[in-house]
C-alpha cells in the first residue's frame, strides 16, 4: 500500500508547471475519413472547425447532429482486394475505443457541469478475411491507432449540460484512462497514465495539486469520511487497453511501471466538502 496518512498539501496554489490549457473545446464527431495523413489532416480540420464554431453543423455532421456516412469512405471488401486478405485502409475518429470510453465521468451539483475523461485519437482501420482462434480477439478487421493531435490524446472536457458547451478543458499528452471525482470543496480528482494524481478547481480550471505515484493510474477517485476528516483514495497500477491495444498512442505511455498500490490523502480544511 501506498502511504495512508498523506497531507494534500499545498492544493490551494497553483502547480507552476501545469501543462493543461483550458480553452473551450467541442467533442469530435464520429465519422469516416479518407486514407493515411490526408485523413488526419482532415480530422484536424474538422476539430478545429468546432472549436472555433460549434453551432453551425459541418460538413461531415448532418442537421441533427449526426454523421453523415459515405460509402467510398468505408473499409473495403478484401475479397475484392488485389491479395484477397486486406481491403481498402480508411482513418477514421474517434477510434474503437471509444472519443468517451469506460471510465466514469464526474458531476459537480455546486458548479452543474460534467466533467468527462475523453481521448482525441482515430485510426486507420480494413476489413480482413473472417479467421477464428482460440482466445484471440474475433475482429475480421485490422487497426492502427493514431493520435489526432500532436500535443495531446487525453482531454478532460468540462461540459456545461445545459448549454451543450465546454467551460474549460485539460489537454494530457497521453490517453486519459481512469475516473474523475468532484468534491463539495469544489476540487475534481483523476489520474493520469504518467502516474500523476490531479486535482483541479472544479470552477477554472486551474490545476492546484498533483502527486508521483510511480505507475500508471487508470481507476477512479473515492472519498469518505474519517474521524471528522476528508480523505480522497485511489488505487494505482498500470494496464488495461491502451497498452494492449494502442498502436501507435501506446508509444506515449512506453516505459511506465505496472506496479499495484492505493493511496489515501486527508483534505485540509479549508478544501473540505461541506
Amino acid at each position: 500500500m501506498g502511504p495512508a496518512g498523506a497531507e494534500l498539501a499545498g492544493v490551494d496554489e497553483s502547480v507552476r508547471d501545469a501543462p493543461g490549457v483550458h480553452r473551450p473545446h467541442h467533442p469530435i464527431g464520429g465519422v469516416a475519413l479518407n486514407q493515411g495523413v490526408q485523413g488526419q489532416a482532415h480530422a484536424r480540420r474538422q476539430a478545429d472547425a468546432l472549436r472555433r464554431d460549434p453551432d453551425p453543423a459541418p460538413a461531415d455532421i448532418d442537421k441533427d447532429r449526426r454523421p453523415i456516412y459515405d460509402d467510398a469512405f468505408r473499409p473495403g471488401d478484401p475479397s475484392k482486394s488485389e491479395d484477397g486478405k486486406k481491403g481498402k485502409t480508411v482513418f477514421a475518429v474517434p477510434s474503437f475505443l471509444g472519443g468517451k470510453n469506460w471510465m466514469p465521468i464526474g458531476y459537480s451539483p455546486d458548479t452543474k457541469l460534467f466533467y468527462v475523461p475523453s481521448n482525441e485519437w482515430g485510426m486507420d482501420i480494413w476489413n480482413e478475411p473472417v479467421s477464428y482462434k482460440k482466445g484471440a480477439a474475433y475482429l475480421a478487421a485490422g487497426f492502427t491507432i493514431k493520435p489526432v493531435f500532436d500535443t495531446h490524446i487525453g482531454s478532460l472536457k468540462v461540459i456545461d449540460p445545459a448549454s451543450g458547451k465546454t467551460v474549460w478543458e485539460y489537454k494530457n499528452k497521453a490517453p486519459l484512462w481512469a475516473g474523475v471525482h468532484t468534491t463539495g470543496g469544489n476540487l475534481v480528482f483523476t489520474g493520469t497514465p504518467e502516474g500523476f494524481v490531479k486535482a483541479f478547481d472544479a470552477k477554472t480550471g486551474e490545476e492546484v495539486w498533483k502527486f508521483q505515484v510511480g505507475t500508471g493510474v487508470v481507476s477512479s477517485p473515492i472519498t469518505w469520511e474519517q474521524d471528522g476528516k476528508q480523505w480522497v483514495g485511489i488505487a494505482a497500477g498500470w494496464g488495461g487497453a491502451v497498452p494492449l491495444w494502442g498502436g501507435e498512442v501506446a508509444k506515449s505511455t512506453a516505459g511506465i511501471n505496472q506496479g499495484g498500490s492505493f493511496w489515501a490523502f486527508k483534505l485540509p480544511k479549508t478544501v473540505a466538502s461541506r
